[in-house]
């Protein structure tokens, strides 16, 4: 699920581009009067379709972006109040990843300190993790979107971001990304990311205040359970991460999250799992993501998604999806 006030703006977005929103709502059993309470629950993957074809029926591309310029820090609600009340862009960032579940337990914001791709830097990755998600071009932009929004307004003059990494190639040309994040932007990487200097995350917040910033940690912690707490999500997590390092084993994953790999089995055993399965799961999802939104080539493709070549990567795809990869990127297949 994800709050309402997650598409904030959508509905006057859509008519602003001579679009009736009424009818795309209704395809996803979302009514518009919902969109006016910020505390009501949406299915996630619902808004994911309902972002996917509200750019296809108005033809704007970057549909994402735009309902992006409509969001700020009160999205998030009392996650946001916590986001303000940090002591430094630092640890709103880490309560930023800690907290997130509260606004979405499928949106996912991961911190890796150094950015692997710009000195003197972090990235700030977001994430979206659903079972079989669909096209989510949109709501990859929108949750970029929103997090540039939401730090450049907590640091305010101190915000310094150096590039942008987007998972998928654009609809649109990337001049409109660059305008947006007024940055350099990079398409067709690993994980959407804000690679943003550490002379920002350093920056004190104005609005910076202890007693709030415990009372509304408290709160959250006794009124909020973070249903990604599983280690069923923890595994996937750390596969989508290490598939393309050739490290994708039981032995890796487990080391990663500081487990016995026997142990890791065991919880998974228990859960009705198993690590194979996972792997194989998490590969075919990466695959159809890769293939539907990205233009890498398939060579290089099979090595992101951990096949030794692509005559295997080409076997597997007829096995998911009785096609071949390059069918699956032409939309022969659904």
């Amino acid at each position: 699920m994800v709050r309402a006030s997650g598409i904030r703006g959508y509905a006057a977005l859509m008519r602003s581009l001579r679009a009736d929103p009424c009818a795309l709502l209704a395809r996803y059993e979302i009514d518009e009067h919902e969109l006016g309470d910020d505390e009501n629950l949406l299915s996630l993957r619902s808004v994911i379709h309902l972002l996917e074809d509200s750019a296809a029926i108005t033809g704007c591309g970057d549909f994402g972006l735009r309902l992006a310029e409509r969001q700020d820090v009160n999205i998030l609600g009392p996650f946001g109040i916590l986001l303000q009340s940090a002591e430094t862009i630092r640890d709103a960032m880490h309560y930023g990843s800690r907290f997130m579940f509260v606004h979405s337990p499928g949106l996912a914001t991961t911190i890796h300190d150094p950015s692997e791709l710009v000195a003197d830097s972090v990235e700030l990755a977001v994430d979206i993790r659903l079972a079989n998600c669909p096209l989510q071009r949109q709501a990859i932009d929108l949750t970029l979107g929103a997090a540039d929004r939401v730090t450049r307004m907590l640091a305010g003059e101190h915000y310094r971001l150096h590039v942008v990494t987007l998972p998928h190639t654009p609809l649109v040309p990337v001049s409109h990304y660059r305008r947006f994040f007024v940055a350099p932007v990079i398409a067709n990487r690993e994980r959407a990311g804000l690679h943003i200097g550490n002379v920002t995350l350093n920056a004190s917040l104005r609005s910076e205040n202890s007693v709030l910033l415990r009372m509304t940690e408290e709160y959250l912690r006794r009124e909020f359970r973070n249903p990604a707490d599983s280690l069923t999500v923890r595994v996937r997590h750390a596969l989508r991460r290490m598939l393309g390092s050739g490290q994708a084993s039981k032995e890796h994953v487990a080391a990663m999250l500081a487990m016995h790999p026997r142990t890791m089995q065991r919880h998974l055993d228990a859960a009705g799992v198993s690590f194979d399965g996972l792997r194989e799961s998490v590969r075919q999802e990466l695959a159809l993501h890769y293939l539907r939104e990205t233009r890498i080539p398939l060579g290089q493709l099979a090595g992101l998604l951990g096949f030794s070549e692509q005559s295997a990567f080409s076997r597997s795809c007829r096995r998911w999806f009785d096609d071949t990869p390059s069918g699956v990127r032409a939309g022969r297949s659904h």
